[in-house]
């Protein structure tokens, strides 16, 4: 039965676009995946291999602020559609022609625009066609179903790559866009924009939305989220790689393929999410998001001191690590949503996901960089050194919250 106050079929929108959300997602995490074999195989450096993951989330950057401000303007299930078709490209792209570094990052940008086309205009689907005091938890529930893609599809990649090939496995990873693509369009119903809405666009108008304090102050809050969270799941294959192999029980002793293990890491953090929004309706967003990066940020350092210490150690500390930095994810997106003038929400969408997957461009790289400067991926001093860079912004974060501290907890 629907809570009181809602409209009816609320549950099945929800259902539809979470399920739609995990099979647009299959080829976000088939690079990372395959990072170990395919660095090895083209013979990359840390910083060629960061870029090829990062350049996806700068495919995900240029390409938000026109499809997800679209949203404002027609329905979103039509933007939606098509970015299904996109990421099925760069994938199909990379399976049958990359070879390297330069093709291989143009394909991954592509597919990083394909999910710059799905994952915000999915939400704004969501929240056009969702009302009632249940809205913010359903909003967490979609944001929380990221993580279950990205879990699925570090487990598929891993596995079929295992058993038929690593382009193989970026050929499935073509097929589940294209069934979300048929799911969004025909089971969701057609939906027109809003009377009054804004129809100006370009560039600069779209940043307007920023002069909002308390705007701003979710968009920076993201940033340094993405940056911590897209950084930790381009690497974290590579990083429980030499970990496994490195700590001292050895590798012949690891129950979980690396891939698995990064999948099951990324899993865990789903219930952080949706936990730790309700938690911040109960103690405040603010007070929720500091606390949430401060313990992530010290937790990048521990999970780099980690790299020697038994198989099961550092899986324990990834796995904590990851539900702090999951823990502010929900409430972040759930207070951008309140914050933002409903006729430019979209708008506000774009520049949210634009300099959140802006930062998880430059997390990988810089992750990559300080990689090779440390003495390279065999060097456990290197793995320390990068996987702390990507809790400098968490551990930043108090600067940024007084910005903003004249706003309503409420909305900040």
């Amino acid at each position: 039965m629907p809570h009181s106050g809602e409209p009816p079929g609320q549950g099945r929108i929800v259902a539809l676009l979470c399920l739609a959300e995990v099979l647009s997602m299959t080829g976000f995490a088939t690079w990372p995946s395959l990072l170990p074999q395919l660095q090895e195989t083209w013979r990359l450096s840390g910083k060629e291999a960061g870029l090829v993951g990062g350049v996806f989330f700068c495919g995900y950057m240029l390409a938000v602020p026109w499809l997800s401000s679209l949203t404002d303007r027609i329905d979103a299930r039509r933007v939606y559609f098509f970015s299904c078709l996109l990421t099925a490209a760069g994938c199909l792209g990379f399976a049958l022609i990359a070879e390297g570094a330069l093709t291989a990052g143009i394909f991954q940008m592509l597919t990083g625009a394909g999910l710059a086309g799905t994952y915000m205009p999915g939400l704004k689907a969501l929240t056009d066609r969702i009302v009632g005091p249940r809205q913010a938890r359903y909003i967490a529930f979609y944001t929380s179903t990221f993580g279950i893609g990205a879990s699925f599809s570090y487990a598929l990649s891993g596995g079929i790559a295992d058993a038929f090939g690593w382009r193989n496995a970026f050929v499935l990873a073509a097929l589940g866009p294209l069934l979300a693509s048929a799911l969004v369009l025909y089971l969701l119903r057609p939906l027109a924009p809003p009377a009054g809405v804004a129809h100006r666009a370009g560039f600069l108008h779209m940043l307007g939305v920023l002069k909002d304090r308390v705007v701003l102050g979710y968009v920076a809050g993201y940033a340094v989220h993405c940056w911590e969270l897209l950084g930790l799941r381009a690497w974290i294959v590579a990083l429980l790689a030499f970990g496994f192999a490195a700590g001292s029980v050895g590798a012949a002793a690891v129950p979980l393929a690396p891939a698995s293990a990064a999948a099951l890491v990324n899993l865990i953090g789903i219930p952080a999410s949706i936990l730790g929004n309700e938690l911040a309706g109960r103690i405040g967003r603010r007070r929720l998001i500091l606390g949430a990066m401060l313990l992530s940020g010290v937790l990048a350092w521990l999970a780099g001191l980690a790299i020697l210490w038994p198989w099961h150690t550092l899986l324990a500390v990834l796995l904590l690590y990851n539900v702090a930095v999951m823990a502010d994810s929900a409430a972040l997106t759930a207070g951008l949503i309140a914050a933002a003038d409903p006729l430019r929400r979209g708008a506000a969408m774009a520049v949210y996901s634009m300099f959140g997957f802006g930062a998880g461009f430059l997390g990988p790289l810089l992750f990559g960089t300080v990689l090779d400067a440390g003495g390279g991926h065999l060097s456990a001093n290197a793995w320390l050194f990068a996987c702390g860079s990507l809790g400098l912004g968490s551990l930043l974060a108090p600067l940024v919250a007084r910005f903003t501290r004249h706003a309503g907890d409420h909305r900040g």
